[in-house]
């Protein structure tokens, strides 16, 4: 009795529990013991080549010229009288502009997500700090899985939606700036 008993409790334990068997495979995450380390999940590292450069002209010529002349003449016995009215406007202008711009740095990023068709949504910031001086650089955009080299790294130029910024603060770039005076001449025209 006792053994019919504890097989009708081991029967019923057995049954009660469901068990899900699951597919240890997922294909987004699987990597070989011999694959490369390039990046592939949200939370790995990547490297990013800042290798960029812009360059901008622009120009523009302007020549106006008007000229408008009246005359007038009348003549009473012998007195003459005459009236004239001259007027010319000349206007010449023109202007150049000529922006040009380099920037080479390497960075290190974070995958953040991967959008639906297998791309990596990339993000990051580095901040240097040179005699008080600061200097951050910030780079995010999406990268192909295929675009990243066998050593980890992509290049800026393969950055979609690259959104990369460069800026300094301190006692450097503030007195790269123009200061109040001159300011207030350039506004009034002078």
């Amino acid at each position: 009795m006792k053994k019919n008993l504890y097989l009708a409790l081991f029967l019923l334990c057995t049954l009660s529990q469901t068990v899900l068997a699951d597919n240890l495979y997922n294909e987004n995450n699987y990597r070989s013991l011999a694959s490369d380390k390039r990046a592939h999940l949200p939370g790995d590292v990547l490297t990013v080549l800042i290798y960029e450069n812009s360059s901008a002209s622009s120009n523009a010529d302007t020549n106006l010229k008007r000229k408008t002349d009246i005359g007038a003449q009348a003549s009473v016995n012998q007195k003459s009288n005459k009236a004239g009215i001259s007027i010319n406007n000349d206007f010449d202008g023109g202007g150049s502009v000529q922006r040009s711009g380099k920037l080479l740095a390497q960075m290190s990023v974070t995958v953040t997500s991967i959008e639906d068709n297998g791309d990596l949504v990339v993000r990051g910031q580095q901040l240097l700090e040179i005699n008080a001086d600061q200097q951050r650089i910030t780079v995010e955009g999406r990268v192909r899985p295929l675009d990243i080299a066998d050593n980890n790294t992509v290049l800026s130029t393969r950055l979609a939606d690259a959104k990369i910024s460069y800026a300094g603060y301190g006692d450097l770039a503030n007195h790269q700036r123009p200061g109040f005076w001159s300011k207030l001449f350039t506004w009034v025209g002078f």
